[in-house]
């Protein structure tokens, strides 16, 4: 089997926080070969039960804002949609058929005409803060303006708006708050302290925000901030996402345009650029994350496996003690004869046995080939 075959993330597992559009990121990554943790870091609010967005959307019909901004498109058609379904639809159209409507990109454009409306004005980047520069520019003082939010804040936006003198209406479109069934984000948790995790992937960032809160409930925040900072990938969908993870001393990686897509294809090159590959016995052997390549060829290998030969790869062509050995198996106790056990299973699971020598009275070492040793003696 080449990497054609198995695609470029089988032997990783990665953990997906979203709720909404999981269904798609978890899909791309399974298309890859990845093997996914799904742990949903929050819930959204069904906008038919919203009560802050109705308030919202009555204040707006009763005081109409001089300004809106439509940030993105399924939050703009779901305000509209809701409003239609609390029988205040016409009215919301005809206030936002009087104001000067600002669009955030081609998508949120095509939102605003498909409800019958035309924007005033929409920026080709995408970009927010050439919204706020516009609006900056033509002066916002004794203005009032409407934003459209979709889950999360916009850091700085609101606030450059009210020092520049306007009033800001908040609509918080499609809120998000922690999940009821908190076992799946525990288990994603768990297997991130484990680091049975390659990597955790955000979307948004108030996911991150809950995942680190169910971590101080938990007790556990700074040692999910270790694994984080040392061992687990923490990959973003964009820059806004990352800044909870950055404020806790976390390096993260996210795409140059922010995207699923991308997101996927940053980790198709970013996960296996950490393997460690080693020549050992004549064969390329790769170690992944719950996964062995050999000469190309992917190898399942049980959790207690990865653990030995996790070890063993760590210190390539050295003799590594049954006692060391022990202490990395996951709940093994003091029977070195775990160490045994688990050493043939690895064993018949790489399906090439002479990989790992045993060492009489020693314990065991990768078989490295000569002409590597050298390289690898200096460690």
């Amino acid at each position: 089997m080449d990497e054609q075959e198995h695609g470029p993330l089988a032997g990783f597992t990665v953990g997906v926080t979203a709720a909404r559009r999981a269904d798609e990121l978890i899909a791309l990554l399974r298309r890859r070969g990845a093997a996914v943790v799904h742990g949903p870091a929050l819930r959204i609010v069904p906008l038919a039960d919203d009560t802050e967005l109705l308030a919202a959307t009555k204040e707006l019909i009763a005081h109409a804002p001089d300004v809106v901004v439509a940030t993105t498109a399924i939050g703009f058609r779901g305000w509209v949609e809701a409003a239609d379904g609390w029988g205040h639809g016409e009215e919301l159209l005809a206030v936002l058929r009087e104001v000067e409507l600002l669009a955030r990109g081609p998508k949120v454009k095509g939102a605003v005409r498909a409800a019958g409306l035309t924007e005033s004005w929409s920026p080709s980047s995408e970009s927010m803060a050439e919204v706020l520069d516009r609006l900056l520019a033509e002066g916002v003082t004794g203005k009032r303006v409407a934003l459209q939010l979709h889950g999360e804040p916009l850091p700085g936006f609101v606030e450059a708006l009210t020092a520049g003198g306007a009033e800001v209406v908040v609509v918080p479109v499609y809120r998000w708050m922690p999940p009821e069934d908190t076992g799946p984000l525990d288990r994603l948790l768990d297997a991130t302290l484990a680091r049975t995790l390659d990597a955790v992937t955000f979307t948004s960032a108030p996911a991150a925000v809950s995942l680190f809160s169910r971590a101080e409930e938990r007790g556990v925040r700074a040692e999910l901030v270790a694994a984080l900072r040392h061992d687990v990938l923490a990959v973003c969908v964009g820059p806004v996402t990352a800044l909870p993870l950055q404020a806790e001393g976390i390096d993260t990686y996210q795409p140059e345009r922010f995207r699923l897509g991308p997101l996927v294809q940053l980790l198709c090159k970013e996960l296996p650029s950490r393997s460690r590959v080693l020549p050992v016995a004549g064969h390329r052997v790769e170690v992944r994350g719950h996964a062995v390549l050999v000469d190309g060829r992917l190898r399942p290998v049980p959790p207690a496996g990865m653990a030995l030969l996790g070890l063993l790869a760590r210190r390539p062509g050295w003799v590594v003690s049954r006692a060391d050995l022990l202490r990395a198996l996951p709940g093994a106790g003091r029977d070195e004869h775990a160490v045994e056990t688990a050493m043939a299973r690895l064993r018949t699971a790489l399906g090439t046995p002479k990989l790992i020598q045993t060492v009489v009275k020693r314990g065991y070492r990768l078989a490295l080939d000569p002409a590597a040793d050298d390289k690898y003696d200096t460690l």
